[in-house]
């Protein structure tokens, strides 16, 4: 019997999540049955079950790659050299997610799929472990990136690293939540409004 090739394995596994991610994206993950996602990819019930033993593990699958897909866009961008100031950086990071087009999707329908990964964490521990981890090592990566704002004295400190780096995550998820609700989400709009807040002078005492 011809073994079969690793490169097949894992287009088939891709074919598989890129069909469930369509129809999660379309009905929810709790909207979604199995018999759903096999109409969607063509495939008999053995020919899915031999790589997820159910939908819990297609949702955890397609969360995985989603979380991974943000986590290097963040750290890609918190590698360069030298560091890019706020505004660019968090552009670079968006451009990097949205530009991804996981699965085929159009951005706002990915976007919409990071959204419900991110509730579904709430009541799964699987899932909420994955982002957890994920979002440590969002915060390490940007942690280090402030440090290099301060060593080329860009920034202030005497603020932690670690509070700089979960506001800059968070403007981030911010934006991804808003293609997801409204569309329309272009990464300049970020860069223009950070650079404004960041051009802002203290007020002079009197």
């Amino acid at each position: 019997m011809a073994r079969v090739s690793q490169e097949h394995l894992d287009a088939r596994r891709r074919q598989i999540l890129a069909g469930a991610a369509r129809c999660f994206a379309r009905n929810g993950f709790h909207g979604t049955s199995m018999q759903d996602v096999l109409k969607e990819v063509g495939l008999s019930a053995g020919a899915v079950y031999r790589y997820f033993s159910g939908k819990d593990d297609l949702i955890a699958a397609i969360a995985d790659e989603a979380f991974g897909s943000i986590r290097r866009a963040f750290e890609e961008a918190a590698e360069l050299t030298p560091p890019p100031t706020p505004d660019r950086l968090l552009g670079r990071v968006l451009r990097g997610v949205f530009d991804r087009q996981v699965y085929g999707m159009e951005r706002r329908v990915c976007a919409a799929l990071v959204l419900q990964v991110w509730a579904e964490t709430m009541g799964n521990e699987r899932l909420a472990k994955t982002l957890d981890d994920g979002y440590a090592g969002m915060r390490a990566a940007w942690g280090k990136l402030v440090d290099a704002y301060r060593a080329a004295g860009l920034m202030r400190a005497d603020v932690p690293s670690d509070d700089v780096a979960r506001t800059l995550i968070a403007a981030a998820q911010g934006f991804i939540a808003q293609e997801a609700l409204f569309g329309g989400v272009r990464p300049e709009v970020l860069e223009n409004g950070l650079r404004a807040l960041m051009s802002m002078d203290p007020p002079k005492s009197s």
